[in-house]
């Protein structure tokens, strides 16, 4: 035997692992638990490989007879270049120390016996640990980690746990070579001390960002850094999809048309475990993390609470080792700017593409046709008559991929967002004929598609370019689903145990139309064998509450741009209503509002019904959703399918609403929890109702909320120029401005306190809890009532901030242009948060579980998931009031004999008879509240609604009755965090399971 005393095995090599990896430094070795948890087969003491002669002669062992001081781990396996460094590369990585090593040759084999001790220089002797030292091992030979080498592919191609391979190094000769000296040049991941970190990012202020590393403003240096942090992620998301296709798991493609995803900075580095190391880097250089991070704009890719919640999922499904993909729309401008001026809402376009979007991947290869117009034609093929759609324009969809990594794992996903491009085809035409400007025409005309979010679709330009975006981006994901799945499957009739298709509200519906065109017209299937297959793929998840909100699209519109879509939904609907018809019988009015096709003066497709009809479950978004779509909204469809209808109550990810966003709070709940796992299990937060009443850390809570009302004092005043007191109730309502979430209502209920404070003397004013209301929201452009409301805000404000009477009493504060950003701003701020929308109106509601991680209290009706709220954190800790939801239909039967409280009309006849001015300008605004006309009953649960406002003035004044409160909504929201819906979704709905990267 040859004994090796080669320097690379007498140097110690304990390596602290967080260099390499977003996991802690391991102290103790039992800690690689964490790296390895969803390992899901232990390794027997003896691993060896059965599949071949060349893969049983191949084995992993452990001795610890073989020394007192240190454990041997005796490797045989095929010999080949690089092998040895590799190993040691292992044991390197974990921490460990080779103190000797020997080698022993048997033709292409060797045997190699390391000798190795822990970061504390002992013998390692718990048998978990051995496991899984073994399972890296096998990993990095070659192996499936398990331990066995499969046959099937050389141990070479293995991407191994602490090295990255290209994947390229079959074959022998000139090929093997390049292959091996790819793997030497690139065999091991980007470090991540500050050293290097500051490397990089000075190496992109030079190649990168074109700067002199010796001259570069903030928005330079944000730049560079956040090149660096996507090096980082586009590591790990190579290796995820890599992984992916290797072990071929089931996946998820989640489709949706709206996603706000936020600043990707912080939560990058914060997923990736290198913020620290991030901001130690940056301050060496003389910039700080937090400066930097504030140069980053919002991608506005989305509105309101749907498009945060598919954020929020990518969130999970990366961090809870899910396989999955996001698709999506690459609007260039995305949702309107809000604009105020003299108190009026004006939009403007979102540039936010101007500088540069560093987080996303421009695939120029990635392309696909996606067609539009032209006939349908029927041609012989084979002897059989096939329909032919010979399109009359084309556009190519261009990807641009945006990593999503998660927490605490190496897995990164993939969100892919599609961007509209002319296809070459016309401008190929164009030149050929001279016709310069028609070339320029149809590229604006093609670019325009993915242009703006939510276009007007008042007018028939408005909603053809809406039904445009829903087909292209149905069209090019589709198109990217079905190549993916060919590639490494024979058969359709496994598509669906590969692959789960999500329907994120009813935008994608056409998806369904779409598949069955792919799988009948180009792949030739049958016809009922292609149904079978879609309705088995396709899930849907409905965020609409009425009847009166679902999405309905012209036949006539359809048939001209998707001709033979409208085909296939007729051929759909036609056997949906036969097998109808059989299982109902001639229930014509029943089967009028089940079918697929609306008949009337318009004819329509009734989008909401087809998903309903193509996929295998329907879900509701909390349990008060799931009822009223089951007797009400969708009674005659639940009645048919009862198992199709679930439930799975939305919610929001604590690594963006209280991690990223409210720094101060997440140190305080690791302290007190003694743990950081909380983070990626928010169930660990109900351990905070064991320090409930430590005055301690009431103390500290009360501070953290101090500090984050000062940011947000200083904000509104840096925004608006009114000074705001810290020592008042900071008061929140932000959402999407809309009749039915009532911010009149709490416009009213301002101008109530306001009257009330200045009939009042000034012994009276003292006792009374001074207030900060912050309202903030966008209209939509074309929704002249919520403008309104907008105006009225504005001009209540003027009137009560400028009141020398009042004080700091009650201040009244509109936030225009509310984003995620600002968001992260507010919500850690606020002290009340109001979700006032009528009972029955509201799907879910998912801004109110932010508010709730952040220990704020809610003012709420009866709505959503806040039915469930109250059943985790109990109705004593927040303010219920309104009416309930089966309160509300005999409401409004009662129209204009139902009274109203004096307080309400007196409060309505100011805004009436002109008190904030604009007299006329609000009569309109005024008549929809007017007895008899108040659909949303603000009336109604105006009364109720005070003494909901009056409680809370009541729990104010005693601070450490309110900290409570605070504190047990905060241990109370672990229930409403993603990762439970999202596992929810995975094991009933999707039915995929965790596919963790190694490292």
């Amino acid at each position: 035997m040859q004994t090796l005393s080669s320097p690379l095995f007498t140097s110690s090599l304990s390596f602290p692992i967080n260099s390499l990896s977003p996991f802690p430094s391991l102290t103790h070795f039992s800690s690689l638990s964490v790296p390895y948890a969803t390992a899901r087969r232990s390794i027997p003491l003896q691993v060896s490989a059965s599949d071949s002669a060349f893969a049983s002669s191949s084995t992993i062992a452990v001795d610890n007879s073989d020394a007192d001081d240190s454990t041997a781990f005796v490797i045989r396996a095929r010999s080949r270049i690089g092998l040895l460094q590799v190993i040691t590369r292992v044991f390197k990585v974990l921490g460990l120390t080779v103190d000797r090593a020997t080698v022993e040759f048997e033709g292409d084999f060797f045997v190699k016996k390391f000798f190795v001790t822990d970061s504390h220089g002992n013998k390692i002797e718990d048998s978990d640990s051995l496991e899984r030292i073994k399972r890296a091992l096998a990993e990095a030979v070659g192996g499936d980690g398990d331990g066995t080498v499969s046959a099937a592919r050389p141990a070479a191609a293995n991407p191994g746990v602490v090295v990255r391979r290209p994947g390229l190094v079959d074959g022998v000769g000139e090929r093997r070579a390049k292959a091996e000296r790819m793997f030497t040049l690139m065999d091991g991941f980007l470090k991540n001390d500050p050293l290097s970190l500051q490397k990089d990012i000075l190496n992109h202020v030079e190649y990168t960002v074109a700067r002199s590393r010796f001259s570069f403003d903030d928005f330079e240096a944000y730049q560079a850094l956040s090149h660096s942090v996507r090096d980082r992620l586009i590591e790990r998301w190579h290796d995820t999809h890599s992984y992916f296709k290797r072990t071929k798991p089931k996946r998820l493609y989640f489709l949706s048309l709206e996603f706000l995803m936020g600043r990707s900075l912080s939560n990058s580095v914060i997923n990736l475990g290198i913020q620290d190391q991030y901001a130690e880097a940056l301050s060496q250089l003389g910039f700080e993390f937090e400066v930097l991070a504030e140069q980053e704009g919002d991608a506005a890719l989305g509105n309101g609470g749907l498009a945060r919640l598919s954020a929020c999922q990518m969130d999970s499904l990366a961090t809870l080792d899910y396989p999955a993909w996001g698709y999506g729309l690459r609007y260039e401008y995305g949702l309107f700017r809000q604009v105020i001026v003299d108190g009026f809402q004006h939009e403007q376009p979102d540039y936010w593409l101007n500088f540069g979007n560093p987080w996303e991947i421009e695939r120029i290869h990635v392309t696909y046709e996606v067609k539009f117009y032209g006939t349908v034609e029927e041609v012989d093929m084979n002897g059989e008559k096939h329909r032919v759609w010979v399109p009359g324009e084309t556009v190519e969809a261009v990807a641009y991929d945006n990593p999503i990594p998660g927490y605490g794992t190496r897995n990164t996903l993939n969100l892919r967002l599609w961007a509209a491009k002319p296809s070459n085809q016309f401008d190929l035409e164009a030149y050929n004929t001279g016709d310069y400007i028609n070339s320029v025409v149809n590229r604006q005309r093609a670019e325009t598609i993915s242009n703006v979010l939510y276009p007007d679709d008042r007018n028939h330009q408005g909603k053809e370019l809406r039904l445009k975006q829903q087909y292209f981006f149905v069209s090019a994901s589709l198109q990217d689903i079905i190549r993916r799945f060919k590639e490494a499957h024979n058969s359709f009739d496994e598509l669906p145990d590969k692959v789960a298709l999500h329907l994120n509200d009813t935008h994608p519906s056409l998806s369904i139309a779409e598949i069955m065109r792919i799988l009948v017209d180009e792949e030739h299937l049958h016809w009922n064998k292609a149904w079978d297959i879609a309705c088995k793929v396709f899930s849907f998840t409905t965020h609409t509450v009425v009847a009166e909100g679902l999405e309905k699209i012209p036949v006539d519109l359809l048939g001209s741009l998707l001709p033979r879509h409208l085909e296939i939904l007729y051929e759909i609907n036609f056997n949906f209503m036969e097998e109808l018809k059989k299982k109902i019988g001639l229930d014509y009015n029943r089967l009028s509002r089940m079918s697929i096709v609306e008949e009337g003066a318009v004819k329509n497709i009734r989008m909401a019904n087809l998903a309903i009809v193509g996929s295998h479950i329907v879900n509701g978004v909390s349990k008060l959703h799931l009822d009223t779509l089951k007797m009400t909204t969708f009674k005659d469809f639940y009645e048919l399918w009862p198992e199709k209808f679930q439930f799975k109550t939305n919610g929001v990810t604590q690594r963006r609403w209280i991690v990223v966003s409210n720094p101060s709070l997440c140190a305080l709940i690791s302290k007190w929890l003694g743990t950081e796992a909380w983070i990626r299990n928010a169930d660990l937060l109900t351990g905070l109702r064991d320090h409930v009443d430590n005055t301690n850390f009431h103390q500290e809570w009360k501070m953290v909320k101090r500090v984050n009302k000062m940011r947000l004092a200083e904000y509104i005043e840096a925004m608006s120029g009114v000074k705001v007191s810290l020592d008042a109730m900071f008061d929140v309502q932000v959402k999407r401005i809309h009749e039915y979430k009532r911010q009149f209502l709490n416009i009213l209920g301002i101008i109530h306190r306001y009257d009330c404070l200045k009939n009042m003397d000034k012994n009276e004013r003292r006792k009374v809890v001074p207030r900060v209301c912050i309202i903030g929201g966008k209209a939509a452009p074309g929704y002249e009532i919520a403008k309104k409301i907008i105006k009225l805000c504005h001009s209540v404000a003027e009137k009560i901030n400028n009141d020398a009477d009042i004080g700091d009493l009650l201040k009244l504060v509109f936030i225009p242009d509310y984003n995620v950003s600002v968001a992260e701003l507010v919500i850690p701020g606020a002290d009340l948060s109001q979700h006032l929308s009528t009972a029955g109106h509201e799907a879910s509601g998912t801004g109110s579980m932010k508010f709730l991680m952040n220990g704020c209290l809610l003012l709420a009706t009866g709505d959503g998931s806040t039915i469930e709220i109250i059943e985790e954190i109990g109705s004593d800790n927040l303010f219920l009031f309104g009416a309930k939801v089966q309160e509300v239909a005999e409401l409004r039967e009662k129209g204009s004999t139902l009274k109203v409280p004096l307080q309400f009309a007196r409060v309505l006849r100011m805004v009436r008879d002109g008190y904030f001015g604009y007299k006329e300008y609000f009569k309109s605004l005024c008549d929809t509240v007017e007895i008899g006309k108040d659909f949303y009953l603000l009336g109604a649960d105006f009364s109720s609604y005070l003494e909901a406002q009056a409680a809370a003035d009541k729990a104010f004044v005693e601070p450490e009755k309110w900290i409570k409160m605070s504190i047990l909504s905060v241990a109370g929201s672990g229930r409403f965090s993603s990762d439970r819906t999202i596992q929810e979704y995975a094991e009933r709905t999707w039915k995929i399971v965790p596919s963790r990267c190694p490292l």
